[in-house]
């Protein structure tokens, strides 16, 4: 981990025990900074949240206001993303190849019991891990419409969405091909070259959303690309080589 950015690292790992006292399970970092690719002042702090219960309404409140903080007291970071579920959510059957993988896989603990010693060894072959991962595209298309409507015509609201909408497409381009290319990453940018190797004829749009998931602009543009062109195009090949995520409550 780069060294500037132990002090957030360090201040998350000290408040999050605060915030959620015994019902913290544990927490994992995901992303550039555990990687050691971040850049100071470009880079995001990705935290994922266990705690031993389902969180409320106000868990997650709770979980956007230490994240703002964190993002306006550490000039180092520019936002914070935390992934809040319960313990049982995470080891159940039904997550066990999407969020069980991602916290297995992808993520690096920081507080309390690993919960990747519960789950099982992943293969990157598995069509079922590429199903439940990312299989619903098609579902989510919808609401990424709305929030685009919804937000304020400015820079500042839209680059929120530009960031998010750019790395769940290149992380869904890169599940798709993750079989195929034998390994997994959670690098945007080896992400979207690996599924330029099979996908060539969309390999530019995938490279842009990888650079724009690092560095969001707020242009209305790219997000309508993405949800009229590329996400369409996207969640039907999915469909097609995967099959559909089965369904959540």
């Amino acid at each position: 981990m780069p060294a500037v950015f132990r002090p957030v690292v360090e201040a998350a790992r000290h408040r999050l025990p605060r915030l959620y006292g015994p019902r913290l399970h544990s927490a994992y970092l995901y992303g550039s900074i555990p990687r050691g690719t971040a850049r100071a002042g470009r880079s995001d702090l990705d935290l994922l949240v266990a705690l031993h219960d389902e969180p409320s309404d106000t868990d997650r409140q709770a979980a956007r206001a230490l994240g703002a903080a964190l993002d306006q007291e550490f000039l180092q970071i520019d936002g914070v993303g935390m992934l809040l579920h319960g313990r049982e959510r995470l080891l159940s059957d039904l997550e066990r190849h999407d969020l069980g993988w991602f916290v297995a896989c992808l993520c690096t603990p920081l507080l309390g019991d690993d919960l990747a010693a519960r789950l099982p060894r992943y293969r990157p072959d598995d069509p079922l891990l590429a199903r439940e991962t990312n299989g619903d595209l098609a579902l989510l298309l919808p609401v990424w419409r709305e929030r685009i409507a919804a937000a304020g015509d400015t820079e500042e609201a839209r680059r929120p969405l530009v960031r998010f909408m750019s790395r769940h497409l290149v992380r869904t381009g890169f599940t798709l091909v993750m079989g195929r290319w034998q390994g997994w990453t959670s690098d945007l940018h080896e992400m979207a070259a690996a599924f330029g190797t099979y996908y060539p004829a969309r390999a530019a749009q995938m490279t842009a959303a990888a650079v724009r998931g690092y560095e969001p602009v707020g242009d209305l543009a790219p997000l309508r690309t993405y949800v009229d062109d590329l996400g369409p195009w996207l969640a039907g090949e999915y469909a097609r080589v995967h099959g559909v995520k089965a369904p959540r409550p």
